[in-house]
């Protein structure tokens, strides 16, 4: 459903304005209804149409809760979920709390996840993407059983 990279801005307001490939796929999968959170486990955002991001939660919500990490993700997943909807110009309002979470300021880097969209600081995406490409360089692994019938 969401592939590739975009670069958009933040406007001063915190509105950035969605690439027309993804608005389009958003209006046809949820009218336009989306939800966005905080990623766990890096300092980025997730933005799910609204049928994904109920899947997830339904998921998040059948965690047996007495169990410390079940909790945590519980937490942070749901507890920062926002409902957002794209303006009449395609654009979407971050909120605040989520905006500090990723450092986001004025160039941000969308990045098509399949079922959702990635959202980071341009620097920090720029950071994250050099040193997980020199990790993979340098790494002489043989991790092949994880990706087992995978092939690019």
């Amino acid at each position: 459903m969401f592939r590739g990279i975009n670069s958009v801005v933040l406007d001063a307001k915190g509105r950035l304005a969605l690439p027309t490939r993804f608005r389009e796929t958003l209006q046809e999968r949820c009218g336009g209804h989306m939800v966005i959170t905080i990623d766990s486990r890096e300092r980025c955002l997730l933005l799910y149409p609204l049928p994904e991001w109920e899947k997830v939660q339904q998921g998040l919500e059948g965690l047996a809760n007495l169990k410390r990490n079940a909790r945590v993700l519980q937490r942070l997943l749901i507890g920062h979920a926002t409902d957002v909807e794209a303006d009449g110009n395609g654009r979407l309002l971050i909120p605040p709390p989520l905006r500090e979470h990723a450092a986001l300021s004025k160039k941000v880097v969308l990045l098509g996840q399949g079922n959702k969209i990635e959202v980071w600081s341009d620097e920090l995406w720029q950071v994250w993407r050099t040193e997980c490409l020199k990790e993979r360089a340098n790494d002489s692994s043989d991790d092949s059983d994880d990706f087992t019938g995978l092939s690019v």
